[in-house]
């Protein structure tokens, strides 16, 4: 059976079913509608079931006319079926988005909390340094302190030690001149003769 032969038996089961194809737009341009094609026609054959296998059918599909109205409404039909999943997964991802830009300024806190718990922990151990240092200071001030005082008084004790000797130094001068006057005073004077 040939393609020509299909597509006249084609016309004639529709136009024995009663439906003539009917076209709504009568002067329809290139620009007006489209063709659409389906897939190509189908030349393997079909058995049906409770035939024979001598007997063959051949599908045939036909170009199908479709107005610029009827592209407007099915596009609209397309747009509704998937629009509004369209628009929910679109809130969905700005939500999403929303969430990670949050969780990312949530991160760079948490982050900076980190960085500034460690430089708090240098820091801490500054003051602990600084704490050790200051005792050392306090204890060398101590340190001096009782040094200066110990001084002082070793100073006193060595000028009390000065005094107390020139003292002695000048009382033994004392007592030696003392002992020279009393050996002049004893030593005998030659007496005068009285005649």
């Amino acid at each position: 059976m040939s393609h020509v032969e299909v597509e006249r038996r084609a016309d004639k089961g529709s136009s024995l079913q009663g439906d003539p194809p009917q076209n709504t737009e009568p002067s329809l341009t290139a620009e007006d509608s489209l063709v659409m094609e389906g897939s190509q026609p189908a030349e393997d054959s079909l058995v049906m079931e409770g035939s024979q296998p001598a007997e063959e059918s051949v599908l045939v599909e036909e170009p199908i006319i479709v107005g610029r109205k009827a592209i407007e409404k099915l596009t609209e039909g397309l747009l509704s079926h998937y629009l509004p999943n369209l628009h929910r997964s679109k809130q969905a991802l700005q939500e999403l988005t929303q969430n990670q830009v949050i969780l990312l300024d949530t991160l760079d806190q948490e982050v900076t909390k980190f960085r500034e718990c460690n430089s708090l922990l240098d820091l801490n151990s500054l003051f602990t340094e600084a704490k050790f240092y200051h005792s050392k200071l306090v204890n060398i001030r101590k340190d001096m302190i009782m040094l200066h005082e110990k001084t002082t008084k070793m100073k006193k004790r060595a000028l009390k030690l000065q005094q107390l000797r020139q003292r002695e130094a000048l009382e033994k001068e004392q007592q030696r001149e003392k002992e020279l006057e009393r050996e002049r005073q004893l030593i005998a004077k030659p007496a005068k003769r009285t005649t």
